[in-house]
């Protein structure tokens, strides 16, 4: 474990949050040295780089470029394909930064004698019980705390978060009011950095095996649509099915091996009063286990709903809702809440 000192390593994507976290830090008198990760990089575009290093320069800061498009598509980008041919619903986001971004940050830290961790995310930390938790942003709109439940005690020690308190226009000012004009206006990163807009794109142009048409199957097994191949359909999807009914139809389940996809016109019949979690992290189990004041959310800004999570004999946890909740798909990540401080979270077997 590295001395704790007043060095910091500052992830720096080249964006308007990281850019506007170095501003802060360094004005609350930190000595910056900030890092940008090559993740992916679509059609060799590398003006990010460029951005983060103009930056740094201005600022008199020292910039790192570290190279992990290797591990990020080996652990990432493997996954997400994997994921989605098994007719799961992948979660690479929080993968990426639970198991790579800030180990890595951690890793290079250590390497270079810096004590402090830190990133542009809109989350928030807090010590409770002698254990830190991530706690949610100010800024609803741009809270990011349901990415971060699995990190570990050892990072988040670490750990410093200076927009948590700020909302995105404030922060946009910021940069704006230093002199950052191109900073402020940069637009902000929508989905998946490695495919934003369509992931079923993604997938026939980086699946190696062909992705073939199947059918729509009601509830009764009859055959009522044909479909484009199950992997680009998830569960509880109702747009984009590409079959037009009087009613709304949603998918219930996906059979990769007979590449079958079983819709219903009844929401209900995909509610779900219980669910199973594998790869889980919990904080500090007194404080979750067997509680029915836990609020579990299984999707980014939705569906948040009163829980009681016990583990089983199989070492996993059992989630039971307090309320039926629909669109309950395998793959999907699941976050515990109280009082907007992460407890806990894992992935839906």
């Amino acid at each position: 474990m590295i001395d704790k000192n007043n060095k910091v390593l500052l992830g720096m994507s080249g964006g308007t949050d990281s850019s506007v976290a170095a501003i802060l830090l360094m004005e609350a008198g930190y000595d910056v040295t900030g890092i940008t990760f090559r993740f992916y990089e679509k059609d060799n575009n590398t003006e990010y780089l460029e951005d983060a290093a103009e930056l740094c320069n201005r600022l008199g800061i020292r910039h790192i470029i570290h190279d992990v498009r290797e591990k990020f598509s080996q652990y990432i980008i493997d996954y997400f394909i994997k994921e989605y041919m098994s007719g799961r619903t992948p979660v690479p986001c929080t993968l990426c930064n639970n198991y790579l971004k800030w180990p890595i940050l951690e890793e290079i830290a250590d390497r270079e004698g810096i004590y402090h961790l830190a990133t542009g995310h809109y989350v928030q930390k807090v010590l409770n019980d002698e254990y830190w938790h991530i706690a949610c942003g100010e800024d609803p709109d741009k809270d990011q705390s349901f990415f971060l439940w699995g990190l570990p005690q050892h990072i988040m020690e670490r750990m410093l978060l200076p927009l948590g308190c700020l909302t995105k226009n404030r922060v946009r000012e910021i940069a704006a009011e230093k002199g950052f004009i191109k900073v402020a206006k940069k637009k902000d990163s929508l989905g998946v950095c490695f495919c934003p807009m369509d992931y079923r794109s993604f997938l026939k142009n980086n699946v190696k095996e062909n992705i073939m048409p199947g059918f729509f199957y009601d509830e009764d097994n009859n055959i009522v649509g044909k479909h484009e191949g199950y992997p680009f359909y998830t569960i509880g999807q109702r747009r984009g099915l590409g079959i037009y009914m009087n009613k709304a139809l949603f998918v219930k389940d996906i059979y990769p091996e007979e590449n079958k996809i079983i819709i219903s016109d009844n929401i209900k019949s995909l509610e779900k009063d219980e669910f199973i979690l594998t790869d889980w992290n919990i904080i500090n189990p007194d404080i979750l286990l067997g509680k029915d004041d836990v609020i579990v959310k299984i999707r980014y800004r939705k569906q948040a709903n009163r829980c009681t999570v016990t583990k089983n004999e199989n070492g996993m946890l059992h989630v039971e809702l307090h309320e039926p909740l629909a669109s309950i798909a395998p793959g999907q990540a699941a976050a515990f809440y109280r009082n907007n401080i992460v407890l806990g979270g894992g992935i839906v077997k």
